[in-house]
């Protein structure tokens, strides 16, 4: 089957082709993995596959823009390996993923680009790409970035705020690593958080005998994500580069991320499925199993409201991109921080379910329509990216990646039945309208009603282009215009101040003429009162009163405090 997928012919027939702008009536011809015909009553030759698409919808396969796959991350493996998670991507009709690599501190980042590829290649099922992380900071990240964007097709490189002593950059770093993205023409993915303010809040919460995983929702406001995400935008807009931010999480972040772009300022951003679907009370759940299910950064958000709210956004176009970062762990791994909140690995599963869970609370609720769905799922990711429109977009020249949609029908989720790894669904019980019936990969047929057909390692690194359009034109004509320039005056000829002799110390200038070398005593200007000559001598009027060696004080100023901050 996949040896001869490339050249299947494959004709879908009588359904609605979905783009991001506009719906209508077309049936698809494919060939040689590309899309060669979009109309009504096609001119096709013999022997081509048949699907009848009657009453369904024809979407752009998914771009899953984060998942973690065959890597360690907090002292735990990730349970999903490179072809597990491509397989359940498909199923989920998502036919391209984008992977993190998190290279150590102080370590190689083509080093860990070349290993992971080799790992992914081996086993991915469909197109998939990669971002670097970017855990440190000095001259050979600098010309590693470049190397990796000019020579090996990353056009994306991920900064984290958070993760104290392990991955995060100081504010002076994050500025010359986004110089460093616009210099070459990559994307910025930044993950916000005040990771000092995290590290603080974690201990408190740790030394108040909060071990549980209330205490990852406690101990990481959202106010600490939306100042993060205020410094981040802030330290972009000087660097004078685009800016994608990761994981948004609240409602305040969101607001943030609305007044920027109202400002003109390049900002894009992506939440993911939990953070806008689910509750931060799932922390309170007393069972500690399905609480630490839920540990993921930022955390789910205690507010009700704020689910709602970020899928609202992702309705409205303030956020971009709708992503599963997926990173499953199982009981085990998770039961690392069962006296310790702050070591339970962070990561949910979701790769299979995203694509199905976003039509169910998305679509289906009102806050969005079927082009905006296909826009967050597929078709930014794309234009972002730089891969559009040979990605995300149905029309002649493009790859085939092609989903059926069934938006009547309805499947429930469990983890019984989900191919993704993770022995936990965060999803337990939903049913959901909107199923993947056929899901066409580069022109192969890889999935049809629940049949995997997909050979390991058949799958595809996709290089990426840098400098996208979407993201950068803007950018390129503000350099034009809005370029900085000295005054032209002349030459100040008058006379110039002498430095004053206590500014001069205070800049450690040394001595003036005049001035006593240092080391020596002093008694210029100003009284030593240390060595006055003043004394009290003779009876005094409180001599009659005992001497006491200290004196205990009931009621400081500003009165007594017994509370804990």
């Amino acid at each position: 089957m996949s040896a001869n997928a490339g050249s299947m012919r494959i004709l879908i027939k009588g359904g609605k082709v979905v783009n991001d702008d506009f719906t209508h009536e077309a049936d698809v011809y494919i060939e040689n993995g590309i899309i060669q015909q979009v109309g009504k009553e096609l001119m096709i030759p013999g022997g081509a596959k048949v699907i009848d698409a009657t009453g369904k919808l024809v979407l752009p396969g998914g771009i899953d823009t984060s998942v973690h796959l065959q890597q360690t991350f907090m002292n735990a493996t990730i349970q999903e390996d490179f072809y597990s998670g491509t397989k359940a991507a498909l199923m989920g009709g998502t036919t391209m993923v984008m992977a993190l690599v998190l290279p150590e501190q102080h370590c190689s980042l083509v080093d860990a680009f070349e290993k992971c590829k080799e790992l992914a290649d081996a086993k991915t099922c469909c197109d998939y790409s990669l971002h670097m992380g970017v855990t440190w900071w000095g001259p050979k990240v600098r010309n590693e970035m470049e190397a990796l964007a000019r020579e090996h097709g990353v056009n994306s490189f991920q900064m984290y705020m958070a993760y104290k002593d392990m991955m995060m950059l100081r504010d002076s770093e994050l500025y010359q690593t986004l110089q460093t993205c616009k210099d070459i023409g990559a994307i910025a993915r930044v993950h916000a958080e005040n990771g000092e303010l995290v590290a603080e809040g974690s201990r408190e919460a740790l030394e108040l005998g909060i071990t549980g995983p209330e205490g990852i929702e406690i101990s990481r406001p959202e106010e600490l994500e939306s100042e993060a995400t205020h410094r981040a935008i802030t330290i972009a807009n000087r660097a004078r580069c685009p800016i994608y931010l990761v994981n948004v999480s609240s409602t305040s972040a969101g607001d943030m991320i609305a007044a920027a772009k109202m400002q003109g300022k390049v900002v894009h951003a992506e939440t993911t499925v939990a953070h806008a679907v689910l509750s931060g009370m799932q922390y309170y759940h007393q069972d500690w199993v399905h609480a630490a299910a839920h540990v993921l950064v930022p955390p789910l958000r205690i507010e009700p409201n704020t689910p709602g709210y970020l899928m609202g956004l992702l309705g409205n176009d303030t956020l971009s991109v709708v992503a599963s970062e997926h990173r499953p762990f199982n009981v085990k791994q998770r039961a690392l921080g069962k006296e310790d909140f702050t070591k339970i690995p962070h990561g949910v599963a979701g790769v299979q379910d995203r694509m199905s869970v976003i039509w169910e609370r998305g679509v289906v609720t009102g806050k969005m329509d079927e082009n905006r769905f296909v826009a967050v799922t597929s078709s930014n990711a794309a234009k972002i990216y730089n891969l559009y429109p040979r990605k995300g977009r149905i029309i002649p020249g493009a790859d085939a990646d092609v989903v059926v949609w069934d938006p009547d029908a309805t499947r429930t989720i469990s983890v019984s039945s989900q191919v993704q790894g993770g022995d936990f669904n965060l999803y337990e019980g939903l049913r959901c309208h909107g199923v993947p019936l056929v899901t066409i990969s580069r022109g192969r047929l890889v999935c049809e009603n629940g049949v995997f057909m997909c050979a390991e390692g058949s799958g595809k690194y996709y290089p990426q282009r840098i400098f996208p359009d979407y993201l950068y034109k803007k950018m390129v004509q503000r350099e034009k215009t809005q370029v900085y320039k000295g005054v032209e005056r002349d030459p100040y000829s008058g006379d110039v101040a002498k430095i004053a002799v206590t500014m001069k110390k205070e800049l450690g200038l040394g001595p003036i003429d005049g001035e006593t070398p240092k080391g020596a005593r002093a008694h210029q200007g100003v009284r030593d009162l240390h060595e006055s000559s003043f004394s009290l001598s003779g009876s005094q009027v409180d001599d009659h009163i005992p001497k006491r060696s200290s004196a205990r004080i009931l009621a400081p100023p500003g009165g007594r405090s017994s509370g804990i901050w």
